[in-house]
C-alpha cells in the first residue's frame, strides 16, 4: 500500500485540495442563503444547478480533455472553478449563484474525469482496488475536514471565499508538477436507463432515490443546521459527522449484504433510514443539539450506503463483464436523482419548516422500502455464487468505474507492466 500511495500521491493531493475547497463552498452557500427571504427554495435550486452541471460535465467534459490534454484541461477547469468560487463574494444574487454553481458542477466533473482517468492509467489488476480505496478516503476525509474551514469566516464575508479559491487553485500545483504520464481516456459506455431497469429494477430505483437523498443532504442540511440554531461552528461539525458517518458504515453494511439476499439488506437499510430520519425530526423538536449530533453519524451512514449496496445488487444481475458500463449508468441515474431531489426537499422545507428535510428523506426511503418488498415477490434472488463481493464506489463520474476491482481483467495492465 505505501508504494501504491506514492505512485498516486500527487493526484491525491490535488483531490484533497479540491474537496477541501468544494466541500466548504457547498455548505457555505447553504449558510449564506439560510437567513434570506428565499431561503431553502433558493438553496434547492442552486444545488440542482450544481448537479446539473456535474451531470453535463460527466457527459461532455471529456471533449475538452481529448482536445488539449489532461494537464491543460485540469488547469482550465481548476482556474474557472476557482474564479467562480471567488465570484460568489461579489453579491449574493440567486441568479448569479445559480449560474456559478452550474459552471462549478461542470468544472468539478471535468476535474474528476482528469483525476480518475489518470488513476485508471496508473492502476493494474493488482493495485486498482487499493487505489480506489485511497481515492475514496481522500474524497470523503477532505470533504469532512473542509467543513471546518467555515469557522474561519469573517463578518465581511469575503475572507472565506478567498480561502476556498486559494485551495482550489492549489489543486493545480501537484497535478501540474506530476511526472506521471497522462493516460488516454477510458471508454466507458454506460447502460441506458431502460436496459438498467430491465436488469435490476430495485437497483435503479434505489440509486435514483439515493441521489435525491444525498443531493438534498449536501445542499440543504446546512440550511437545517442554521435554522436549528447550530451557528457556523455547529453546522460545520454537523456536516462533518454526517459525511464521516457515511464513510464509516459503508464497509460493514456492505459486507452484511454479501452474506444475505442483497434485496433484504436494501429493504432493511431503507426502512432504517426512514426511521432514523423521523428520529432526526424528533431530536430537533426536543431542542437538544447534542442528540442531533449523536444521531447524525448513523443517519449519514445509512444515507450514503444506500447507493453502493444498490449498485452491487445491480451488478449481481448484470454480471462481472458489465461492471464498468453498469456502474457508469448507475452514477448517471444517481445524478438525475440529485438534480430532482433538492428542489423538492426545499419546497417541503418552505412549506413545513426546516425539519421537513428529514420528512422528505423519510418519504423517499419509505418508498424504496415498499418498492423493495414488492420486488421480492416478482422474482427470486440470484444464486449465492452469482453474488459478487461488495465494493463501494464514489458517486463522482462514470470514469471512476474501471477502478472497480470486481470488473473484468485488464490484460494490458498486467502485473509487472
Amino acid at each position: 500500500m505505501p508504494q501504491v500511495a506514492r505512485s498516486v500521491l500527487s493526484l491525491l493531493l490535488g483531490v484533497a485540495f479540491l474537496m477541501l475547497g468544494n466541500g466548504a463552498l457547498s455548505t457555505l452557500i447553504g449558510l449564506r442563503l439560510a437567513g434570506t427571504e428565499s431561503g431553502a427554495v433558493a438553496v434547492g435550486l442552486i444545488t440542482a444547478a450544481f448537479y446539473t452541471g456535474l451531470t453535463g460535465g460527466s457527459l461532455f467534459a471529456h471533449r475538452v480533455i481529448t482536445r488539449v490534454g489532461h494537464i491543460r484541461a485540469f488547469a482550465a477547469f481548476a482556474s474557472v472553478l476557482s474564479a467562480a468560487a471567488l465570484s460568489h463574494a461579489l453579491f449574493a444574487a440567486v441568479p448569479l449563484w445559480t449560474a456559478l454553481r452550474l459552471a462549478e458542477g461542470f468544472c468539478m466533473a471535468g476535474l474528476y474525469i482528469c483525476i480518475e482517468s489518470w488513476l485508471n492509467g496508473t492502476a493494474n489488476n493488482e493495485t486498482r482496488g487499493q487505489i480506489l480505496s485511497l481515492y475514496m478516503v481522500t474524497l470523503y476525509a477532505a470533504s469532512a475536514v473542509g467543513q471546518q474551514l467555515l469557522q474561519l469566516d469573517d463578518e465581511a464575508g469575503v475572507r472565506i471565499f478567498m480561502l476556498i479559491a486559494i485551495l482550489l487553485t492549489l489543486a493545480l500545483v501537484p497535478v501540474a508538477l506530476t511526472r506521471t504520464t497522462p493516460p488516454t481516456l477510458p471508454n466507458v459506455e454506460s447502460y441506458g436507463l431502460r436496459r438498467l431497469y430491465e436488469a435490476s429494477p430495485l437497483g435503479v430505483v434505489g440509486v435514483f432515490i439515493s441521489g435525491t437523498v444525498t443531493g438534498s443532504i449536501y445542499g440543504l442540511a446546512p440550511v437545517f443546521g442554521a435554522a436549528s440554531g447550530f451557528g457556523v461552528s455547529g453546522t460545520a461539525l454537523f456536516m462533518s459527522t454526517l459525511i464521516l458517518g457515511g464513510v464509516a458504515l459503508q464497509w460493514p453494511l456492505g459486507r452484511l449484504s454479501d452474506r444475505f439476499d442483497r434485496r433484504a439488506v436494501i429493504i432493511g437499510l431503507s426502512a432504517a433510514l426512514a426511521l432514523v430520519s423521523v428520529g432526526m425530526i424528533l431530536a430537533d423538536g426536543s431542542g437538544r443539539q447534542e442528540t442531533l449530533l449523536l444521531v447524525a453519524p448513523l443517519f449519514g451512514g445509512l444515507a450514503f450506503t444506500l447507493y453502493p449496496v444498490c449498485a452491487a445488487h445491480t451488478n449481481d444481475h448484470a454480471g462481472p463483464d458489465n461492471v464498468v458500463s453498469v456502474s457508469g449508468g448507475l452514477i448517471l441515474a444517481n445524478s438525475v436523482g440529485a438534480i430532482i431531489g433538492p428542489p423538492l426537499a426545499s419546497a417541503a422545507m418552505g412549506f413545513a419548516g426546516p425539519e421537513a428535510l428529514f420528512g422528505f428523506i423519510a418519504a423517499g426511503a419509505g418508498s424504496a422500502t415498499l418498492y423493495g418488498l414488492w420486488r421480492t415477490r416478482m422474482r427470486p434472488p440470484p444464486p449465492a455464487e452469482a453474488q459478487a463481493s461488495f465494493r463501494p464506489l464514489p458517486q463522482t463520474t462514470p470514469t471512476v468505474t474501471p477502478l472497480d476491482p470486481l470488473g473484468p481483467p485488464r490484460p494490458e495492465l498486467a502485473a509487472g507492466d
